[in-house]
Parts: structure tokens; C-alpha cells; sequence
């Protein structure tokens, strides 16, 4: 009898084990010969070398299979074991799957637009009206990077520039005062990955989440950098960021030019940009409007309700 212990590396521990362990029970009557214990990331597994070379083969199915779907259940376990067709890949437009197995694609002509430009260019601004999924699409596609290990990590920042509030009047440290401005960014992220691999990317700095003064005099590598809420950088900070790109790196600038923050007489560093950069080989641009507004039906009629008053 030899013993092996086996890490989950890509899946939530939580989401392979299953609610009350059901998945380890179904594995140790699928495996009667061997003995299974699961213990937060490792599963360490006694009996015959002949046994123990056909469950590791298993294993590696089944952690790939969770990670890419954030769910295992025994219908999928049974289908994997017995060599059985899996679920179906359903449409070929899916980027990642939710923390709740539903899958995430684009919902509009330019959301499809956005994925296709990700995938021919290293460079692309995405400009729209708020909930026109640039940033979560964006995201999305970061995600997907990292689970096929086309990148080693995810950089997510912000222009530190207040919306009608003041971050000196918010209580804690600076991190403290900073994090509920970059909430949107852990938001999406928490639909993607679940919490005990998010928290552990955090830890790691496999995902960082700063604002972008923290950028500077970085050299970003093997990376998917995404530069949210971009209409509020200056010109100065915007080209800061953009020169911040290293060796297979991509990055995503997201903004929407009518909720600009900045002081008036302080030009949007993001329009000036798209002017400059316009024609330049890598480099794509994807303009989004309130057909591509995926939130509730009520933020459409509030974004045309907003233009038809602009225009009084």
C-alpha cells in the first residue's frame, strides 16, 4: 500500500469536497479500494499503486473540470469516471463561467466587439454609458487569461478621484479608505472566482487591485492590466499607465466620457488619448451606447433621460 497526497491548486476546495463532503463520498464509493481524506487543499489517498494511477488521472479531470465551470456535482463526476460525455460547452462565445456555474458571454453587438479586439489586439479602450459591461467583459477576459495560464496575474486599478465625496472623510488607513472606492473591481471579481481562491490571488498578488498612483515606475509583465473609470486620469496619468506595458501584456482602458470627475478646467486624459493614439497598429477602440446597457431597464431610460436634458 503506497500513500499520495494530491493538492488542489486551480479549484476551490470547497466547490470540489462538495456541501458536507458529498463529492469525497461519492469518490470513495466510486474508489472502494482506496482510502480518500480531504483536508483544506489536499486529499491524501492510500492504497495500490495500480489504484492510485487511475484515480490520479481522475483527480486531474475532475480539478480541471471544477475550475473551469466553479461547480462539481456527481452527475459530472460519474460522467468523468465512467468516461462519459460531460456537460454540454453550450455556446462558443462563453469567456468564463460565474461562481454559480452560469456562464458569462457577451450580451450585445459591441460586447462582442470588445472580445474580439482583446483577442487581436495587446492594446484597447472601452468607452460606453455606465452599465454597458465594459468593465465586467473586461474582467472577464482577465480571468479567463489567468485560469488558462496565459498570464501569471490580473492588475486592476482606478484613478483615485472622487465622485462628490472626499476620501479624507472616510475612517481607516489609507487601504481602508481606498478599497470602497475600488469596490466595482472586487465585485466582479467575487462573481468569478470563489472566495477561497479569490482571497488567495489577493494574498499572493496573483490579483492586485490598487489605484493608479501605485502604477508608476512599474514595468507590468505576463499580465492583463485593466484601467477602469479612465475619464478621470489627467494626461500626465494616463500616459503614465500606458507605458507601464511589458512582455505579454495586455491592457484594457475602460471609461465613460459623460461622468468625467475632474475639476473643469482639467482635460479628460482618456479623450485626449483615443485622439493621439487613433491608427496606430494594436491599438483598438470600441464604443459602446445605452443599446449595450445591461443592468436594470431603468438605467437605459435614465441614460436617455440625462442626454435629452444635455441637449436643453
Amino acid at each position: 500500500m503506497i500513500e499520495k497526497h494530491y493538492l488542489l491548486e486551480e479549484a476551490d476546495p470547497l466547490l470540489f469536497f462538495g456541501a458536507g463532503n458529498i463529492n469525497l463520498k461519492i469518490l470513495r464509493a466510486l474508489f472502494p479500494k482506496l482510502r480518500i481524506i480531504g483536508r483544506d487543499n489536499v486529499i491524501k489517498v492510500m492504497g495500490s499503486e495500480e489504484d492510485m494511477v487511475l484515480f490520479e488521472e481522475i483527480f486531474e479531470k475532475l480539478e480541471k473540470h471544477c475550475a473551469k465551470y466553479n461547480s462539481l456535482v456527481e452527475e459530472d463526476i460519474l460522467a468523468i469516471v465512467k468516461n462519459r460525455r460531460l456537460r454540454d460547452e453550450g455556446s462558443s462565445d462563453i469567456i468564463v463561467y460565474s461562481t454559480t456555474g452560469k456562464p458569462i458571454a457577451p450580451r450585445s453587438e459591441n460586447q462582442r466587439k470588445l472580445v474580439n479586439a482583446y483577442n487581436d489586439n495587446d492594446m484597447l479602450f472601452a468607452v460606453g454609458p455606465a452599465g454597458s459591461g465594459k468593465t465586467y467583459v473586461a474582467i472577464a477576459l482577465a480571468v479567463k487569461a489567468l485560469k488558462n495560464k496565459e498570464i501569471k496575474k490580473i492588475i486592476l486599478c482606478r484613478p483615485a478621484v472622487e465622485a462628490g465625496e472626499k476620501l479624507g472623510f472616510l475612517p481607516g488607513d489609507m487601504k481602508e479608505k481606498i478599497d470602497p472606492y475600488l469596490q466595482p473591481l472586487y465585485d466582479a471579481l467575487e462573481e468569478m472566482i470563489p472566495p477561497a481562491k479569490l482571497q488567495e490571488y489577493l494574498q499572493t498578488n496573483v490579483i492586485q487591485i490598487a489605484p493608479l498612483a501605485f502604477m508608476r515606475g512599474r514595468t507590468l509583465n505576463d499580465a492583463v492590466v485593466i484601467l477602469d473609470e479612465a475619464q478621470n486620469t489627467t494626461t500626465a496619468q494616463i500616459k503614465m499607465f500606458l507605458t507601464r506595458m511589458g512582455w505579454n501584456t495586455k491592457m484594457i482602458i475602460t471609461g465613460d466620457t459623460t461622468q468625467i470627475d475632474l475639476p473643469q478646467s482639467t482635460r479628460s486624459g482618456l479623450i485626449e488619448a483615443m485622439n493621439i493614439l487613433q491608427g496606430i497598429p494594436g491599438i483598438a477602440f470600441i464604443e459602446m451606447n445605452k443599446g449595450d446597457i445591461v443592468r436594470h431597464r431603468l438605467v437605459t431610460r435614465i441614460v436617455e433621460a440625462y442626454e435629452r436634458g444635455g441637449k436643453q
